[in-house]
Formats: structure tokens, sequence, C-alpha cells
């Protein structure tokens, strides 16, 4: 059904949206103002200490990808250190603030206000996000869920589409790289009917770099070959003199080969949204969406290198909706009344093999599934008192989880050998966030916050288990919700022109934190299990300056972070997969014409693999550049290097009876290309 559904809407809407004429429209026509972006941000937002990374930085990027450039903001990461080239894709699920390793994202993730995790996993697609198609991002950290809906525990990250006057009619790039690498994209925006649709597409691939050590490497290993293309399709057309409609669709698929021959992966997705914008007296954002995704990975014996497992189909289903409406309540107060709804559902298909035998027979089928389906309504507002501004809100979630199964059957008689149906749940979360922000001068602003939030677990770590050698992590049916409350004080400085000094300190609480717990005495077998709670403390740092044709950004993040788990091993340590320290600076010489340079520093401090601290991840320092030369006509040559001095990054490391197992990430990697029109 969803190879029908999804067609018909890019066919369908586009066209309708379009043809609507600024003629057809009421009042003056030549008043039309399209910008394809949202409403205005609040005036407290900055309350709550957001980063926010320019178009600029975005397309300066060493390796063209989404990931690399939130690295910027220390304190963001993924469950591993890898990029979208050499991870495996559902361990890509983004957190801040040091709240634990998990492949879930602990923050949500919106592209102009839609959620993008991934229905069933709660990964994000980063291959599909191409950084030439973006306007700006937005990164909170903490903050709570206020308007945003369920998930933002560990802050939230804002994507927004470019806007026409950042679009060329025509812009197209080409890469070669190291290890035969290439690099293909271009996009085409055209205005049409007093509006604009934009269609794009980008082709990634290579040969990959082994991520094996190679005193490790056998006859079966090979590189992290990579080939994934996505496309993108986007409209907006003008309504009435202060209104629009905007269209999004996206086609993405990523194939990834890890570690051993046969080991492929693979994620897909179809996406389309449409949203409208009233920026009138009463301003209105409301939008709806579908996400129809699939995932798929092998599993490979690492003694025999025969398939052990086939996880051969995971099909999910996202759709959902918000309603946002600003009523006139006078020029002092902006006032936020809202619902909104999320429903995913997904199942999982996966054959077991036994990679013992030569043959390589099958042995069991399995399947797994469930629904879940949240709803929420909220009400916030933003009043300003001269210097002072005062922001506060409150929502209510209604959340379910039902339908859940597990099902296993003998490949051979067909006789079932496990079937679980999982009892139906649902309950009502109540959070809420106030904040303040008072302009002492206009070269000091004071601002503090606290809030509440909550995150579903993922029908992933509700019912798929997984191998990742040599350990094996076990689902649980029974994950309760994690549920935040935080606070934070912090200031701002602008002590000259151009120049802006921020400084955070903060306390997390993440109660029911949902953890990768170790249960075998090998420290070869997990479960996913909730634990008492993670409480992370500690001080972010930023600052920028823009001087003439030069600029410089930094960001520094301390995040000690502690597991309370009375009676468990791991008690009073720090969560697997957390850094206590990560920084990121960026010195760029961009001229307005002539050629450019940018440069940037990165380190990430030791952090465990573990909960029990058994294998540790050294820290690595990792240094990036892009240069840019205009030769004329809009064409620049291009050239980028990442991790120039081949740093060895670990980014697994597992030692099962003295004998470790390691996974490397992305050594120096050179690239050369040309750019027209970005």
């Amino acid at each position: 059904m969803k190879i029908f559904i999804l067609p018909a809407i890019l066919l369908s809407v586009p066209t309708a949206a379009l043809a609507q004429a600024p003629d057809d429209a009421p009042g003056d026509s030549s008043q039309i103002i399209v910008t394809g972006a949202g409403l205005d941000l609040p005036p407290g937002t900055p309350a709550y200490g957001s980063v926010v990374i320019d178009r600029q930085r975005l397309l300066d990027s060493a390796s063209g990808r989404i990931e690399s450039v939130l690295g910027d903001v220390a304190g963001f990461q993924q469950f591993r250190r890898s990029d979208s080239r050499s991870s495996n894709p559902s361990n890509q699920g983004a957190t801040l603030r040091a709240l634990g390793g998990n492949a879930s994202s602990r923050t949500l993730m919106l592209l102009d206000g839609v959620p993008i995790a991934d229905p069933f996993f709660g990964y994000i697609p980063f291959s599909a996000l191409a950084p030439e198609r973006l306007s700006v991002v937005r990164v909170t950290r903490g903050g709570g869920i206020g308007a945003f809906g369920a998930g933002a525990v560990a802050g939230t990250i804002e994507l927004a589409s470019a806007t026409r006057a950042q679009l060329p009619d025509f812009s197209a790039s080409a890469f070669y790289g190291s290890r035969d690498s290439t690099e293909v994209s271009a996009g085409l925006t055209q205005d049409l009917g007093g509006g604009y649709v934009s269609l794009s597409g980008r082709w990634d691939r290579g040969d990959g770099f082994q991520t094996t050590p190679g005193d490790q490497r056998v006859a079966a290993t090979v590189p992290a070959a990579y080939d994934g293309w996505s496309t993108n399709l986007r409209a907006v057309a003008p309504i009435a003199a202060t209104s629009e409609l905007q269209f999004r669709a996206t086609l993405f698929e990523d194939n990834r080969t890890l570690r051993f021959a046969g080991a492929d992966s693979m994620s897909q997705g179809q996406d389309a949204s449409i949203r409208y914008i009233n920026r009138g007296a009463w301003q209105v954002d409301a939008l709806a969406y579908i996400q129809a995704r699939n995932f798929s990975n092998i599993v490979i014996s690492s003694s025999t290198f025969r398939k052990s497992l086939d996880q051969r189909n995971t099909p999910s289903t996202g759709i959902g909706g918000k309603i946002e409406i600003r009523p006139p309540v006078g020029p002092d107060h902006v006032l936020r009344l809202g619902v909104d709804t999320r429903f995913a559902t997904g199942d999982m298909y996966e054959d077991a093999y036994n990679a013992n035998i030569a043959t390589n027979p099958r042995t069991f089928l399995r399947h797994a599934g469930g629904d879940q389906w949240t709803s929420g309504i909220f009400a916030e507002d933003d009043w300003t008192i001269g210097k002072l501004i005062l922001t506060g809100g409150v929502r209510g979630d209604r959340w379910s989880i039902r339908n859940g199964f597990y099902k296993e059957v003998n490949a051979t008689t067909s006789a079932v050998s496990k079937d679980f149906g999982y009892a139906d749940r649902s309950a009502w979360e109540m959070s809420g966030r106030v904040g303040a922000l008072y302009h002492a001068s206009d070269a000091i602003a004071l601002r503090a916050a606290a809030y509440s939030g909550f995150r579903l677990p993922t029908l992933n770590e509700l019912y798929r288990p997984f191998v990742v050698f040599p350990v094996t992590t076990r689902a649980n049916e029974a994950l309760k919700p994690e549920k935040l409350k935080g606070a934070e004080a912090g200031i701002d400085l602008t002590p000259a022109k151009g120049v802006i000094v921020s400084a955070t300190a903060f306390y997390n609480r993440l109660d029911d934190a949902i953890a990768n717990v170790t249960i075998s005495a090998d420290g070869n077998t997990r479960q996913r299990q909730n634990v008492n709670r993670v409480v992370a403390k500690g001080i972010e740092l930023t600052a920028s300056a823009h001087v003439d044709d030069f600029s410089v950004s930094a960001s520094y993040a301390y995040s000690h972070s502690i597991v309370h788990a009375p009676g468990a091993l791991f008690d009073g340590l720090s969560p697997a997969q957390t850094p206590r320290h990560a920084a990121s600076g960026t010195i760029a010489w961009a001229p307005a014409h002539g050629p450019s340079l940018s440069t940037t520093l990165r380190y990430t401090s030791k952090q465990y693999e573990d909960d029990l601290h058994k294998d540790v991840l050294p820290d690595a320092i990792t240094f990036d550049a892009i240069a840019r030369l205009p030769i004329g006509h809009g064409v620049s040559l291009v050239a980028r290097g990442e991790n120039l001095f081949d740093e060895r990054v670990v980014t697994r490391q597992v030692t099962t009876n003295g004998i470790p197992s390691t996974d490397l990430g992305t050594p120096r990697t050179l690239w050369i290309g040309v750019s027209f029109g970005g």
C-alpha cells in the first residue's frame, strides 16, 4: 500500500499548490512575499541557549556531510564516532549532553518542523540530509520538549530548508576522493506561479577504507564500501498576501558493507510533507507528513565468515501532523497554542542461519513488530517586559504502545518455537518548561531555564535484538519511557560588533534511562534495560567572531555524567559512549570575491565502549580543511581534506578473552572537485 500512496502524494500536491496563481488570491498580489520558511522564532527562544550554524558553514564541510558539521556543537554525538559512510545506519542516533550511549536518538531532529528519525529504529538518516539543501541549523542542548513534541530529552536540532534567495537557478558539484570515492550533486530551482520549485539530487559512493586494524584482518575482511543517493523536491506557493503552502518530498537509499564480505546493510526512505504557514494577525503553522522506511542488514560470523543472520526486511511507516496557532494577544506577548500527533508502526523480518556448517542452512524465521501513538496538546507564552523576557509552557501527551509481538518458527519443520504477544500499554505524560532572558545591556544578556520531557522506547528497543560481534544485545518489551528534568543558567556577551561569547551551566537528570546493560559473565550478552537514572551536569562554552574577511568559532563542553543504579556493577560509572570533554574550533577566511579557506580542529576525550568500563576508546584529535578558488562564471575549484593528520580514531573496541575486536574511523581522506552556482 505504501508503494502506491506516496507517489500519488508526490504527483498531486505540488501541482495543486502551484496552480494557485497570485491573481487568484485576495488582496494586492504585488505584496505577496514567498519565503519558504516557518514562522518567526518567539522572542524567548534564546532563554534556552541555542547554537546556530549558518548556510556558509554548512557548505564548508570537508566531508560534505551534515553529521560532521553538527560536530561543531561540542557535546553532539552519535552512538559511534563513525560518520554515515562507515557506520551501520541503525547506530546513527543523535544525542547531546552525554546522557548515555544509545543508538536511538535522544535528541529530537526536525526538518522544516517534521521529525526525521526512523519510525522503527529512531536513528537519523544523515546520508539523506545534504547540507546544500539547508538554510540554517539551530541546536538547542536541553530546553525540554515545549511545542516540539515527545523525544527531545537531550535537546532539539532544527534544520530549515534553503530559501529561494539562497538557491541559485542551477547549481552542481562533482568531487573525486581517496579510495576511488565520488560525490556528485545538482540542483535546479525555478520560479513558478508566484512561488518556486526546487529539485535536487545527490549520489555518493566509495570503495571505502579498512575499518579493521591491520593485525586483525583476515581473508574475509573488506573495506567499508558505501553507495547512496537521495533526491529532494520542494515546492512553495503563495495562497494570499500573508500565507503560503510548502511541500517537500525526499527519496533516498543507502548501501554499506562493514568489516566482512557480505556484511551488507541497506536503508531507504520515501518521505513527504505539506505545510501551511500564515503570517497574518492569527499566525498558523500546520503540517502533515508521511514516512515509508525500510532497513536490512546481514551479520557475518567472525569465525567461519558465513552468514549467521539476515535481517532481510524492516518496513516501517510514520504518519503525523501538527497545528500551531498564535492568536493576536498584544505586542508584549507571543502565545502559542497547538496539538500534534505521531503514529509509528513497523515489522522486523529476519532469518537465522547456522554459520558453523558449510551448507550454511537457514534455522529460524523471526517476525516481530508493534505500533506506537503519541498525541499532545500544548500552550506556551513569551512575555516581553522591557529588558526582561519570560517564557513558559505546558503540554500533555497521551501515548500508547500496542500490538507488540515476537514469533519464531523453525525453518525446517515450520514448528513455532516462540510466540509472544505483549500487553498494550498507555498513559499520560505532563511536561513543561520555563525560562527567562534579561538584557542587562547591549553587551550582556543573562538567561535561565528549567524544563522536563520524555521519550518513548522505540520499536527497535522493544522488539529487535541485534548482534555486533562478539556482543549480542537483547530487546526488552517491558521498557518504560525515559523522563528528563533539567535546569540551566547562562550568559551571552557581545563585547564588540561581530563578537559573541556564551557560557552555560546545566544539570540534567534522565530517569528510567534506557541502556545496554551487560548481563553475562563474559560481557558478550547485553539487554536493553531501564536504569534508575543518569545525571549529567557540566559547562558549555561557545564563542564566535567576524572581523572583515575572517571568522572564528569555537565550542567546548565539559559533561560529568554518572549512572545511578543501586546494586548494579555499573552504579557510579559514566554511561557507555560518553566523553567527558569535547571541543571544536573553526577558522575561516572568505573574501567577498576570491579564494577562501576554512579549517576545523575537533577533540573528543576518551570514552568507554561498555557500561562496565572494560574497554576504552582513546581520545582523538582531527583536523579538516576546505579551500575554494573561483575561476570565473560561477565556477570554483574546491579541495577538501578530512583528518589531515591521519589520527587513529577508534570507534568500537570489544575485548574477549584477551582478543580485541576493533573498528576505526575515517583516516586521511582527500578530495578535489569543481562546483558551480553554489
